[in-house]
């Protein structure tokens, strides 16, 4: 039996963007589960049938229709019969733009007028049923931040605003609120994401503590930009800029969580905002059920970005100190990561984008010269009781002469 298929989704979109194509995902019109594996597909779909190719391993999809059962993503009946057509299967996707489709002989299938949002570099919403499904929400934010350009229809962002006032968001579970956050943040322009989850309200449910720093100033002689949360959108951008992998990307979005906790009377100082900066970090990766490296480098960023910045001005003991409650003694991977997030941070500020950032070459330099320290020769020479303090010395001893040369 010959299969009835289209390519379907993000490969018509970037192909008609002049984009590389990563994969090909498929629809398959009036065939049945039974026939696919007949002809030597293999089923991997569980909440609707999905099949790979027998040769090329892409995924072909029984064309389907969905039916809301339930608040949440999951709340949902899936229909994926023979009868069910190509415009049908359609119409339940998200946006236009997302509701393409080409025929095996190249013919574009545009019934919701995908190719002209595409030109106007518009992201609107199919249909109605784009509120059964809260995850939309996230999936819109993440596109806004792959594609900047676009604009988001206000018909669209009514209706998310809608469909967090009655609670959907509420229904995400933290595996799948991760998923789609980190994707977004790895994107090139992460702030869109920020700042169209913030517009539809649904920031202020998933990251209240992000959405607690927008409105609360900062010094301007250090912060030109005055407002902590712009400030925060700079240097998630600096970042993805930078290339920066995931974990220091949410170190630099969750860096000054605690600047939206001081008292207004306090404004704009914002003293010992990096302890307190480090609870609201580990509550908000346990929430999202983040990664421990990722956990772990936001504290550590969270905590001593400060210090960091600071480096020039610190004693040869104190940088042992930072070092050390660093741990970059014993992982200079994660401590580069942490220098590279800080750096991210001087620079997200506003016409600080080209300034030099001396501290974090400082900082190498002073690790470079206690990692060359030979603790087990101290330790061989030294009476137990002190072997640590020597090494301590030792380190500091080199840390001061690497400053002066």
């Amino acid at each position: 039996m010959p299969l009835t298929s289209y390519i379907v989704g993000g490969a018509v979109r970037d192909g008609l963007l002049g984009l590389p194509i990563k994969d090909h995902d498929h629809v398959v019109v009036g065939a049945t589960p039974e026939e696919m594996v007949s002809l030597g597909f293999r089923p991997v779909g569980k909440d609707f049938p999905v099949f790979l190719h027998p040769e090329t391993h892409e995924e072909y999809a029984l064309a389907r229709t969905e039916r809301k059962t339930a608040r949440g993503y999951k709340g949902f009946a899936v229909h994926a019969t023979p009868d069910v057509t190509l415009e049908q299967d359609l119409l339940r996707r998200d946006l236009t733009i997302n509701a393409m489709a080409r025929a095996e002989d190249g013919t574009l299938i545009d019934p919701h007028g995908g190719r002209a949002d595409l030109d106007a570099r518009l992201f609107r919403h199919v249909s109605a049923a784009f509120a059964e499904d809260p995850v939309r929400i996230l999936r819109v934010a993440r596109f806004a931040a792959r594609f900047p350009e676009f604009t988001l229809a206000p018909e669209t962002l009514v209706l998310m605003r809608e469909m967090v006032a009655a609670g959907e968001v509420d229904a995400l579970v933290a595996e799948r609120v991760w998923q789609e956050l980190s994707r977004g943040l790895l994107e090139a322009t992460p702030s869109r994401m920020i700042q169209v989850l913030r517009a539809c309200g649904a920031l202020a449910r998933l990251l209240p503590e992000v959405d607690a720093l927008f409105g609360v100033p900062q010094p301007p002689l250090h912060h030109p930009e005055i407002d902590t949360g712009e400030h925060v959108m700079r240097v998630i951008d600096e970042a993805a800029s930078q290339a920066l992998g995931l974990p220091a990307r949410l170190a630099a979005l969750l860096h000054d969580l605690g600047k939206g906790t001081t008292p207004p009377e306090f404004w704009p100082k914002h003293h010992g905002h990096e302890g307190r900066g480090v609870a609201l970090v580990k509550a908000v990766c346990e929430r999202l059920r983040a990664p421990l490296e990722c956990r772990d480098l936001a504290v550590l960023v969270a905590r001593d970005h400060g210090n960091v910045h600071r480096a020039l001005e610190l004693r040869p003991a104190t940088i042992l100190e930072l070092l050390e409650r660093l741990d970059a003694l014993r992982r200079p991977e994660r401590f580069e990561d942490c220098l590279a997030a800080c750096a991210a941070d001087f620079h997200g500020r506003l016409g600080y984008k080209e300034r030099p950032y001396p501290q974090a070459d400082h900082l190498r330099d002073a690790l470079s010269a206690a990692r060359q320290v030979d603790a087990g020769e101290i330790a061989r020479n030294t009476p137990p009781p002190r072997i640590p303090e020597a090494i301590r010395m030792a380190r500091i001893a080199a840390i001061s002469g690497a400053q002066k040369t």
